[in-house]
């Protein structure tokens, strides 16, 4: 738990590779995907439209799923598993893979799923379905990576799985959100994914290469023979940009520990000037707390606004990350003498909290991540993790453009949650000075769509010895804030 290491040195970029990234690569194209059903829907042309291969590198995954029920037609051949089907008998060069966490395969048994080595032997030859195993005990392959042809990849927070279809309108109740099995009818689900296209998506292409070989011990070599594959339907978000991808790897079987992921949000949050917006699952995660709290104690420092599910799906995840989180919040909020912090839940039009999947942070106009990883203590150190990232940096003679293209995304994502157009989210920022946390205030309503303050429930003998033991999500990495909080705070203060 040490604070060596010399950190970046002569920069003010907060993606720095071989510290906060892997690798920053230039994506011709790229993308974000607010809630599945238009991912889903984009997924499947994609597919369809494959030429050589598709990898998916997930933590779950269903077969049984429709993926794009708004556009009509029979439910059979609309499901993931006969579109993958439909894909490899269309094209016979087209080869399909999907790994998934092992353990994630022994879960999908309680959803009545037919286990996915099982399903293999069902599928085409050139379909083929399988798990990784190869993790540390207790750790998951957390990562949702769809790569095709290598010139194509969907990288974020959205699992191709049950439950996690819906629109952005997160309406109370929805004819397509249900489950494959029983048909019961699914709750509201947020959830955020990216898409690049050009040398990030081969980047990623050899990250889920290197996956897929040390899941199943089998070698594949790249496609090179697929130029350009971006679905016209698709609307980029970003032309011509860089893109870096940041990593958790544990140590594990002769592999060293990779934390980019971490040093990332440390990174991001000793560097932020005025804002910070979080969506995440869980707020769990002890060191990036105290990070907030050390920032929230300075007299300007930045805001903080995150958004959070009202509590954890299942009760095992909700004694693990919602104890942690209500004792952190206790940690944060003495910290927050000035009035800078808050939590919300989103609920809809009838109240009912809206689950948040995604995770993505949003630092000033300066920095975009979308990714898979959690804000908790396993995704920093125990899973395996990606994320991507698009930053702003000072001297590039397209930050305003691209500073405009973040800002617009978080207003968009902030819009949602708050039943609002996102000109009246920039609208309301420039009312209260670039105030976040009071442009969210003066948008909240008592009725319809909005955002609720959370309140977290008495812990409990059991809670406080989770939250104070962390025996369910421990540390498993060393603590650099120090070092990372002298290498890449603002080089000049900011004045409120």
């Amino acid at each position: 738990m040490s604070d060596e290491g010399p950190g970046p040195v002569g920069t003010e970029d907060l993606l720095v590779p071989g510290e906060t990234c892997w690798r920053i690569e230039r994506a011709d194209r790229h993308a974000v995907f607010v809630d599945a059903a238009d991912y889903f829907a984009t997924l499947k042309q994609a597919v369809l439209r494959a030429e050589r291969r598709v990898l998916f590198i997930g933590w779950d995954f269903d077969p049984r799923i429709r993926l794009d029920p708004r556009a009509g037609g029979r439910r059979r051949p609309d499901t993931l598993g006969r579109v993958l089907e439909a894909a490899v008998k269309a094209n016979p060069r087209l080869e399909i893979g999907v790994l998934q966490w092992d353990y994630g395969m022994v879960l999908a048994l309680g959803r009545g799923l037919v286990p996915i080595v099982l399903l293999d032997r069902r599928t085409p030859d050139r379909l083929t379905m399988t798990v990784d195993a190869h993790h540390p005990v207790g750790g998951a392959h957390h990562e949702k990576i769809v790569v095709i042809d290598d010139c194509l990849a969907f990288v974020g927070g959205i699992d191709v799985t049950a439950d996690r279809w819906d629109t952005s309108e997160h309406l109370d109740r929805h004819p397509h959100r249900r489950r494959p099995s029983s048909r019961r009818p699914t709750g509201p689900w947020h959830d955020v994914t990216s898409l690049v296209s050009g040398p990030a998506a081969r980047a990623l292409g050899d990250l889920a290469r290197a996956r897929w070989e040390s899941g199943t011990g089998r070698r594949l070599e790249p496609v090179t023979d697929v130029e350009t594959c971006w679905p016209a339907e698709v609307e980029p978000l970003f032309a011509d940009v860089d893109v870096a991808i940041s990593r958790t790897r544990p140590e594990h079987g002769g592999t060293s520990l990779v934390h980019e992921v971490e040093l990332l949000w440390l990174a991001a949050i000793a560097a932020a000037r005025r804002t910070v917006y979080i969506e995440s699952q869980y707020f769990a995660n002890r060191r990036i707390a105290e990070a907030i709290a050390e920032r929230l104690k300075e007299p300007d420092g930045p805001e903080f606004v995150v958004v959070n599910p009202e509590s954890a799906d299942g009760w095992l995840e909700e004694e693990a990350m919602g104890t942690a989180r209500a004792r952190l919040l206790a940690l944060v909020r003495e910290a927050d003498a000035h009035d800078r912090f808050r939590l919300y839940v989103p609920v809809t039009a009838g109240r009912r909290p809206v689950y948040v999947h995604a995770k993505v942070l949003v630092v000033d106009d300066r920095l975009l991540r979308v990714g898979s990883a959690n804000l908790n203590n396993r995704s920093m150190g125990l899973d395996t993790e990606c994320d991507l990232s698009i930053e702003a940096r000072p001297g590039d003679p397209r930050r305003e453009e691209l500073a405009a293209t973040i800002t617009g995304l978080r207003d968009r994502l902030l819009g949602e949650h708050l039943g609002v157009q996102p000109k009246a989210v920039a609208a309301a920022l420039i009312a209260e000075r670039g105030s976040l946390v009071r442009a969210v205030e003066s948008l909240r309503r008592p009725q319809g769509r909005s955002l609720e303050p959370f309140t977290p429930p008495d812990l409990g003998p059991l809670g406080r010895l989770l939250a104070d033991t962390e025996l369910l999500d421990a540390e498993r990495t060393p603590n650099r804030w120090q070092r990372i909080r002298r290498s890449f705070r603002p080089r000049v203060r900011r004045t409120r």
